[in-house]
């Protein structure tokens, strides 16, 4: 069931998806931004319940002006293997999104800091941004965060019903 609340269905897993979790869990896809505090309430949660789920980038420049900075730098780490890692250090500190501060969690995080910054402004990590924000838009993601459940779209936090479900 690919249920959403746009005109075009929610894309399915893809091979380059950043996956994490149990396989014998529900999927959660979740869009989300890296400057958005409930996107990060929201990571803290999945974690605590040990969901299986992938995300994708939403970063809302509007509202939250380092996002898109933000997304590329974990894309970055991603090319170095070291996308979750990245993931939790930049939703641990929101406040800290800056290029000194990417580049100082690319170091304590063992990357090349020289390719992650390359890598963080190329065309490649640019479209891969782009493509989970517009998959977004197409699927009906108007706020972040937005997870999906068998397709269906929770935009906000959700439940505790919800992420039981996710457990």
């Amino acid at each position: 069931m690919t249920e959403s609340l746009g005109s075009a269905p929610l894309p399915p897993p893809q091979p380059d998806d950043h996956l994490d979790g149990p396989d014998a869990k529900p999927l959660a896809i979740v869009y989300a931004d890296y400057e958005c505090p409930y996107c990060a309430v929201l990571e803290a949660r999945l974690r605590e319940h040990g969901a299986r789920r992938v995300f994708r980038h939403f970063p809302v420049k509007s509202k939250h002006p380092r996002a898109w900075a933000a997304a590329c730098a974990a894309e970055a780490a991603a090319l170095q293997g070291r996308f979750w890692e990245m993931h939790a250090a930049l939703f641990a500190d929101q406040g800290r999104l800056e290029d000194p501060h990417l580049w100082a969690r690319a170091e304590r995080l063992g990357l090349d800091v020289e390719r992650f910054d390359a890598d963080r402004r190329s065309d490649a990590t640019i479209a891969r941004v782009r493509r989970d924000f517009s998959s977004g838009v197409r699927a009906g993601v108007v706020t972040t965060p937005t997870l999906f459940l068998s397709g269906v779209p929770y935009p906000g936090l959700p439940s505790d019903e919800l992420l039981a479900r996710l457990s």
